[in-house]
This record gives C-alpha cells, sequence and structure tokens, in this order.
C-alpha cells in the first residue's frame, strides 16, 4: 500500500542536496540548503527585476543609481564617493556608470558648494521624472513576485533575512550575532 503522507514539492536545491548525499553520504550539506536557495531565489528575482526596468529602458544597476540619488532627498545630490559607497561598486566602476547616466541626460555633474575642488552628482529633472515613475513601477513588480506569500510568512522571512544580512554585513561582524529562535 502506498504511503499517502503528503512531502513538500522538490525544488532544483533538494535534487543538488540528494546527489551530494548520494556521492558524499559523509559530508553534511545542509548549508548547501538555505545557501542555495537564496541564490536562486536572488537570481530568479534579478530577471523579473531586469524584465519591470526594460520597460523603462533601464538596467538593474541604473535604476540604482537613480534611486540612490532619489532617497537621498532634495537637491538629489551624493558625492561620487557616497554613491559608490551606498552601491558598493569600485570608483572605477561608478565613473564608467556616470559617464552612462551623464549621456543619457539623467544626471549631472555640479560643482560642489562646500568643497570647490569636488564635484557632485545630481539628479536632471529627466532621471527625475523618470526615477518616480519606474519606483512605481518597481515596488508594484516587487509586490506582485512576493504576492505568492502568505503576510505572515514574508513577515518572518523578512525578519530572518535581516538577521542574517546584519551578521553577514562586514560592519557587524560579532554584533547581534545571536540566532534568531
Amino acid at each position: 500500500m502506498k504511503d499517502h503522507t503528503l512531502s513538500p514539492p522538490r525544488d532544483a536545491v533538494d535534487t543538488i542536496l540528494a546527489q551530494w548525499r548520494r556521492e558524499r553520504p559523509d559530508l553534511d550539506v545542509s548549508p548547501m540548503g538555505p545557501i542555495g536557495r537564496i541564490k536562486r531565489c536572488a537570481a530568479l528575482l534579478e530577471q523579473q527585476l531586469e524584465a519591470g526596468f526594460a520597460e523603462f529602458d533601464l538596467s538593474v544597476w541604473e535604476f540604482d543609481m537613480l534611486a540612490a540619488l532619489r532617497r537621498s532627498g532634495a537637491p538629489y545630490c551624493l558625492s561620487p564617493t557616497e554613491l559608490f559607497s551606498t552601491l558598493m561598486v569600485t570608483s572605477g566602476t561608478m565613473t564608467h556608470r556616470l559617464k552612462r547616466l551623464e549621456a543619457r541626460r539623467w544626471v549631472a555633474r555640479v560643482p560642489n558648494a562646500q568643497d570647490a575642488r569636488s564635484t557632485l552628482v545630481q539628479l536632471t529633472a529627466d532621471g527625475l521624472a523618470l526615477i518616480e515613475r519606474a519606483v512605481e513601477a518597481h515596488v508594484d513588480n516587487e509586490r506582485t513576485m512576493l504576492s505568492v506569500l502568505p503576510a505572515d510568512v514574508l513577515r518572518d522571512l523578512d525578519a530572518q533575512l535581516s538577521h542574517l544580512l546584519r551578521a553577514l554585513e562586514p560592519s557587524n561582524h560579532g554584533a547581534d550575532a545571536t540566532p534568531a529562535s
């Protein structure tokens, strides 16, 4: 007689774990489960985010830069150093990206009133109008992606991911490293 108990649906990570358990039964591969699922979710979410940004002829990094400037508040200016620190990219990458956004007329370099030797990066009127529209569609896209989860599950997932992120952030090593319940 067949066992009629329901087992949870298998995902791609379950298959990988089963293969490793078969090939290396001596190795506890359980850490691969959550890490693999986080990585796979991130990749799949990234694809859906890119599709949403395509409607505005934006890449993910372009949206991120415009959004960083927009959320900095009026007059929507940051130094290049503040921008690349916020976005966790190198200064070389930032220089290339700024040139591209300037060419598209979404940002401009403006003199820094506090330091005549430096410039700030500021949203242009076109850049501001674009990010205002794009961020609304982005939030709707994210809401749709997450709508597959019940509100309480989503709240718990967010809390657990926040705990993991705080533990992994370089500035927090050792701080708040207590296990979540």
